[in-house]
């Protein structure tokens, strides 16, 4: 995971080094209504790790690292909506329950979140937001290493709140570098061996990202 942000992170850094060129000195172009904006870089996955299962123990995903795209409108210059895109892939598990540690195998997450964001000062070069809204995480492509007895994993589909913290940096009129972070309060019920075992996986993911963005 750690190889595979890094390398996404460093493709976004290449990526505004060659679009900037030399720094820009002119007055920033700023946001204005009607903007629409996307943005193609990394993001890292990070779950929190929590709840609980009917065997005991804790269920627990591993961290994932993948590429983004997110697409922003802006309604007027302080407030827009954003809509990320993006898919990955985690181990599950559950640590410590009756039957000891337990590989549940992996799992692809596609989870489309889309929040209201409040841009304070849309007309800075360097210009914060923060935002709500919501997400809601649809699971797929089972498979990997499980522990016996395990055969059969199902991870439900769930609505959760998100919020979000980011900054734009305009480096030229078109071009926006962003660095982000959101928390995704995402509490799925799993049901292993046609619901032999039922567990409530608290995920709670941060989500780290950084991209170039191009304003139209």
């Amino acid at each position: 995971m750690r190889k595979t942000f890094g390398k996404l992170a460093g493709a976004v850094v290449l990526a505004a080094i060659v679009v900037t060129g030399a720094a820009a000195q002119d007055a920033p172009r700023g946001k204005k209504a009607g903007d629409f904006v996307v943005g193609l870089g990394g993001i890292a996955v990070l779950p929190s790790n929590g709840g609980n299962t009917s065997i005991g123990g804790k269920p627990e995903a591993s961290n994932s690292g993948t590429a983004q795209l997110d697409f922003t409108y802006f309604m007027i210059p302080q407030v827009a909506l954003n809509l990320i895109a993006a898919t990955s892939q985690h181990d599950v598990s559950v640590k410590g329950s009756a039957l000891g540690d337990v590989k549940l195998g992996s799992v692809w997450v596609l989870p489309p979140t889309l929040t209201l964001q409040i841009h304070p000062l849309p007309a800075s070069r360097f210009s914060p937001y923060a935002g709500i809204g919501l997400n809601y995480t649809v699971f797929y492509g089972y498979g990997g290493n499980k522990t016996a007895p395990v055969t059969r994993v199902r991870i439900d589909a769930t609505p959760a709140f998100a919020a979000v913290v980011g900054v734009d940096y305009e480096l030229a009129p078109n071009w926006l570098l962003n660095v982000d972070a959101k928390k995704i309060l995402l509490r799925p019920d799993v049901s292993v061996n046609s619901a032999a075992v039922t567990a409530r996986a608290n995920i709670d993911p941060w989500v780290i990202g950084a991209s170039v963005r191009y304003r139209f």
